[in-house]
């Protein structure tokens, strides 16, 4: 049984590899950021104002956590998600935790080129998101997303294909 989580900032190239990775595994995929999408959808807001609301609304995280550590004690699975590989550290889950980073700029025109808007406007949107997602994750349960010492695989993505990471991670499960 292999049970791996993808985590990464947005734009950072986790979902591609995620995909792929599930494909070339057989094994199912399940991306968190789906969920929350449609969450702010379904309570009228953009990403970065219902992430602003969850700051004060720990309930929506908590739903999504609990929907994600279900799926990992299931296994076999890819999980992609922000905080995927600490609820299975935080739940002593047997995974492969991997982290998927690439500086701003990259990110930047990845979520241009893929969402289209302007270069400074998404930029100042991934930072707003990202600060929310720091200060609830800190505030509801102690986790500094700058700790990368719980991955087992940290791969930047910045010069490097989907294929070449995918790759990588395969590489280490063979390990």
């Amino acid at each position: 049984m292999v049970t791996i989580t993808i985590s990464g900032l947005p734009g950072s190239g986790k979902t591609t590899v995620a995909k792929l990775l599930g494909k070339k595994l057989g094994l199912k995929y399940v991306y968190s950021g789906e969920i929350f999408r449609k969450m702010a959808e379904e309570h009228n807001m953009s990403l970065e104002k219902f992430g602003k609301y969850c700051e004060k609304h720990r309930e929506i995280d908590e739903e999504l956590d609990n929907y994600q550590l279900k799926i990992l004690k299931e296994g076999n699975v890819i999980l992609e998600g922000r905080i995927a590989g600490w609820i299975a550290h935080r739940n002593k889950i047997p995974t492969l935790k991997v982290l998927i980073d690439a500086d701003l700029e990259t990110r930047t025109k990845r979520i241009v080129k893929r969402e289209k808007g302007e270069l400074k406007k998404r930029k100042q949107e991934i930072l707003s998101r990202e600060k929310s997602e720091f200060t609830r994750y800190k505030n509801y349960y102690n986790i500094n997303l700058k700790d990368t010492s719980i991955y087992d695989v940290i791969i930047d993505s910045s010069n490097k294909s989907p294929k070449e990471i995918v790759d990588i991670i395969i590489e280490k499960i063979e390990k």
